[in-house]
Order: C-alpha cells, then sequence, then structure tokens
C-alpha cells in the first residue's frame, strides 16, 4: 500500500480510502466486518462515515456497525484514522442537522458514542451551511479539538470561495483550519478543477474525491449490461448521456489491458492535489480488484487521451476568460 500525507499535516493514510455508506443498507454487518478486516490486511488505514449514513434518520446505523468492529480489539481502532461527516439532519426538531454550534457539540458526542471511540481523527463538514458564519463553526470545532475529542477538521462539497473564507477566518483565529476537503471529481464530472482544486493547492488541502466511478458508469458498465446485469434506472438514463464517450474509455481501457474501474481510480491518482479517491466495495473480492489500480502508472500520452474522452476545465478564469 502506498501513504502520502493527508493535505500539509504530518498525518499519513493510505491511498485509497475505505467508504463506509454501503454497510448497513447494501452490505451486511459481518460482511462489513470481513471488508474492513480485509483493508487492514491491504495496508488501507483510512476509514470514511458519516452520521446519517445507514439513512434511517437518527439512527447512525454505519458509524454503529463501525463501533462494534472497533469493540472487537485486536489494534482496529489504533489502526485506523476514521473521518466522519456530520450535516444532515438526524432527527426532526430544530438544531439536529448543519453546523451550529450547538448541533457541531450534539453531533459529536453521538458520533463518539456510536463508534465506541474518545477521539475522531477527520471530522468534516458534509456540506456548507449558509445560516453559519464560519467564526461560529470554528469555535465550536476548537472547543473539540481543546477537548481531545477530534483531531483535524475537514470540509465535503465546499465551492472554491468557501474553502478560501473558511481559512481565512482560521487563521484570523490562529488556527490550522481545514485539512481536506471531499468533493465529486471523476473522469466524467471534472468541474472541481476550475476553482476547488486550485483552492486545495493553494490553502495545503488534501482532496478526497468521492463517487470517483460516476456511480459505476466508470466500471465497465456497458460489459455488465451487455452480460444482462441490471443497473438503477438514473444510471441507465446517464449512460445513455455518455454512452459515445464511455464507449471510447472502455475501449481505451481494453487498449491498455486493464479494467475501466482501475483505470478511473488510477487517473483520479495521478491528479493534483488528491489524496485517496474513497472507494465502496460491497464485497472482499470487490476491494481486492479495486487496490490494484495501485500499480497502474498512466503516462502523458494516456492521459491526454483520457482528456480527449472526458475533456476537462482550465483553472478559473482562464477557462472563460483571459
Amino acid at each position: 500500500m502506498d501513504y502520502t500525507q493527508l493535505g500539509r499535516t504530518g498525518l499519513k493514510v493510505s491511498r485509497l480510502c475505505l467508504g463506509t455508506m454501503n454497510f448497513g443498507p447494501v452490505t451486511s454487518e459481518e460482511d462489513s466486518f470481513a471488508i474492513m478486516d480485509r483493508a487492514h490486511e491491504l495496508g488501507i488505514n483510512f476509514f470514511d462515515t458519516a452520521n446519517v449514513y445507514g439513512w434511517k434518520k437518527g439512527e447512525g446505523i454505519t458509524e454503529n456497525i463501525l463501533g462494534r468492529w472497533f469493540a472487537k480489539g485486536g489494534g482496529r481502532r489504533e489502526k485506523t484514522v476514521i473521518a466522519t461527516k456530520l450535516y444532515g439532519d438526524m432527527g426532526d426538531w430544530p438544531n439536529e442537522g448543519r453546523l451550529s454550534a450547538l448541533n457541531i457539540r450534539r453531533a459529536a458526542e453521538a458520533s463518539l458514542r456510536r463508534m465506541q471511540t474518545d477521539y475522531i481523527d477527520l471530522y468534516q463538514a458534509h456540506h456548507v451551511d449558509r445560516n453559519t458564519p464560519f467564526e461560529e463553526f470554528w469555535e465550536a470545532m476548537d472547543i473539540l479539538k481543546q477537548q481531545g475529542k477530534i483531531l483535524y477538521v475537514g470540509s465535503s462539497n465546499f465551492a472554491g470561495w468557501h474553502i478560501a473564507k473558511a481559512q481565512e477566518t482560521a487563521r484570523r483565529r490562529g488556527g490550522l483550519g481545514l485539512v481536506s476537503e471531499q468533493s465529486h471529481y471523476n473522469l466524467i464530472v471534472r468541474a472541481a478543477e476550475l476553482e476547488v482544486i486550485p483552492a486545495c493547492e493553494d490553502y495545503g488541502l488534501g482532496l478526497i474525491p468521492w463517487s470517483p466511478l460516476a456511480g459505476g458508469l466508470l466500471g465497465g458498465i456497458l460489459r455488465k449490461i451487455d452480460k444482462g446485469r441490471s443497473a438503477a434506472e438514473n444510471i441507465v438514463k446517464e449512460l445513455e448521456r455518455h454512452r459515445d464517450k464511455i464507449e471510447r474509455y472502455e475501449a481505451f481501457c481494453d487498449e491498455l489491458g486493464e479494467d475501466p474501474a482501475n483505470v478511473g481510480l488510477a487517473w483520479l491518482l495521478h491528479q493534483r492535489a488528491v489524496t485517496a479517491p474513497i472507494i465502496g466495495p460491497r464485497t472482499t473480492e470487490q476491494l481486492d480488484g479495486t487496490v490494484k489500480a495501485l500499480e497502474i502508472t498512466l503516462d502523458d500520452k494516456a492521459l491526454a487521451r483520457l482528456d480527449e474522452i472526458f475533456p476537462g476545465f482550465k483553472t478559473s478564469p482562464e477557462e472563460y476568460a483571459w
């Protein structure tokens, strides 16, 4: 396994991040335990979750699964850099969601209880809260840091200017600020290249791409459908929208002799500011296949070919001005 620093911090994390969103709703607890154990065997030390995962309001199903796995001992918690997120509503009463100081305090305490741990390595805002000033956000996060309940703070789904505003507010307070941004980024969805990635580079944030395979579109979907495997209705619609590009992409992957899913992950690992794409295997077999992406080196010619199939963006303002 390859490791890198998380942004400008001294924290070392694996180049692949294990996403746990399937744990509970899709993957059984027993299989979830097996996947996490296998991840450690492969050297993956970076796990991502969120308090809303499990999708039953207020239950924190996925965090509870992680907690029961940590409780099995064997160094499971000590070997894991655990990242969780808050923002989504965990109840129907006011202040049970978003980023007020009140909810940050309550949400952190609840995540700690569910995961049966006394600290969170990376605590992330799942979305920007336009109703909460960053001064309030940082005051609440700083208190959690002082209490030893969180170590680092990250963002998710922030625009470039949100990152800048958060960082400048933290700087005025003498704090470290954000160390990572979890953003929607893959070969098909490349808008992060306009301003989010430049902001991450300038402020020293590690980029953690979510949906690295565009919901399965970059995972060899054509050959799966040809073999009669079903796909969700929304994915089928997206496939028809991008079919020409996907056909060219899968043909190019065949030329490389590589699985499309692994090429998509390898491309992300070659991009600026990227720390670790979030992978979401449903089985240990899928996890074993995914780590092969770390062995793929894409030369300049291959990267140019992928840019030709899936054109990206120049950094703003050059994308739309001089």
